[in-house]
């Protein structure tokens, strides 16, 4: 089987490691691909955005199946251009992919098939959403609509800041066009979790649960990221939450796809809040999460090309899937500065001193006068499996001091017992 994978960050990475390991994997292509990932892939210079030019690659190499890693091409909608050409693709079309497109969108799917979720109100004029912005209590969560790289959600603890992030979305346009619509919600305190779905026409099934670290700093503090770590499984989903979780949310998202006419095949993303009134959603994304795949990944033992070909054939049902009982720790190595401004062509040093069981995904980086540098705001995923979390990141922390980078940052309480409250 050759495959192409559309995307050039840790997420992709991790895919093509994945998919290297398989025995039925004959050749993997990656458009655009980085410096980590060219070590188990053919890298293709071709952006994410062209679509058409993705669509002639996978023609003339005859692909058997693409795989598209980041939201913006399924929103730009790559899935319904290679399913008009006869090319297999696994991701959901642009139609399903709004759930992750537009905040306002999976709101009101949300809403209308009784879905757990925050209280919201849409705005379009500032002014107005100035005006009403004490109804909903402080703190306050003031979300740009459209695609934001992880990174359009504004945490108000008070007023003034509210109608700062008002401000900064709607009239700075710092998100861009995402910011021509807000979505204003309540505030949602608890533990946060999420679960990545696999889905198809008639199945939907859990993959095993990652606690993904949004803030910039240790204890969930500073700006939101795309993810400075996670770890798998989360130490709060349990059997009974995980049952809860499945016939609350997937299962009425499952029956909410078919009663809406949305023919979704792929992943389904779920971010969740698990507050003292139940399990809330924050967001759905139409991918997997980056860098949550990142440590399921690390612990899934069933091929993954098997069974993202049963997904596009919606035979989901008939795939036997299984993961390690090990538990996996991903820290992200990130530049300075990130998440706001940050240097890039920073040289990387020290990725040939780690232990053989640690696992280093690239999500920022590139090849320079044959140097790896940065090359992103999140460079490196660092990764260990072991039989135990502690054990897990402890492997990952003894490593990463060995990784040397200019202005590099990493939180250093990711998979540590104390970080979910406890």
């Amino acid at each position: 089987m050759k495959i192409l994978v559309v995307g050039g960050g840790g997420r992709e990475h991790a895919i093509c490691w994945k998919l290297s390991q398989e025995k039925n994997v004959e050749k993997i292509y990656c458009a655009p691909g980085n410096a980590g990932i060219a070590e188990v892939a053919e890298c293709v210079d071709i952006p994410v955005t062209e679509l058409e030019r993705l669509a002639d690659f996978a023609e003339e190499k005859e692909i058997d199946l693409t795989v598209v890693g980041p939201e913006l091409p399924l929103v730009m909608g790559i899935t319904d251009l290679f399913n008009e050409r006869g090319l297999r693709v696994f991701g959901p079309n642009k139609q399903c992919s709004q759930l992750e497109g537009s905040k306002l969108f999976s709101k009101e799917f949300m809403v209308r098939h009784n879905i757990p979720t925050a209280k919201y109100k849409e705005y379009t004029d500032l002014e107005e959403a100035k005006s009403e912005i004490d109804s909903f209590g402080y703190p306050v969560a003031v979300k740009a609509d459209g695609l934001a790289a992880g990174k359009g959600v504004i945490i108000a603890k008070d007023k003034e800041e509210a109608i700062d992030a008002l401000e900064t979305i709607m009239k700075d346009k710092k998100f861009g066009k995402a910011g021509s619509l807000v979505v204003v919600e309540e505030f949602l305190s608890g533990v946060e979790t999420s679960i990545l779905a696999l889905v198809d026409k008639n199945t939907i099934v859990a993959m095993e649960s990652a606690k993904d670290h949004k803030k910039i700093f240790e204890f969930e503090t500073g700006p939101n990221t795309g993810g400075m770590g996670t770890f798998s499984p989360s130490t709060i989903y349990n059997d009974e939450l995980s049952k809860r979780v499945y016939d609350e949310v997937l299962l009425k998202s499952l029956e909410g796809f078919k009663k809406d006419n949305l023919d979704f095949r792929g992943i389904l993303f779920v971010g969740l809040m698990i507050t003292d009134e139940g399990e809330k959603v924050l967001e759905y994304n139409c991918r997997f999460g980056d860098p949550e795949i990142q440590s399921i990944l690390m612990r899934l033992d069933s091929d993954l090309s098997e069974i993202m070909m049963a997904i596009t054939e919606d035979r989901l049902s008939e795939v036997e899937i299984k993961y390690s009982d090990d538990a996996a720790v991903c820290v992200i190595l990130a530049s300075g500065g990130y998440p706001e401004s940050y240097e890039k062509g920073k040289e990387i040093t020290g990725l040939d001193k780690l232990d053989d069981d640690i696992v280093v995904f690239h999500s920022g980086t590139k090849i320079s006068d044959g140097k790896i540098v940065t090359n992103g705001g999140r460079v490196l995923g660092v990764c260990a499996r072991a039989k135990d979390l502690e054990t897990a990141a402890n492997k990952v922390y003894e490593n990463i001091d060995r990784i040397k980078f200019d202005k590099v940052h990493y939180r250093k309480d990711i998979g540590r017992k104390y970080e979910e409250g406890k």
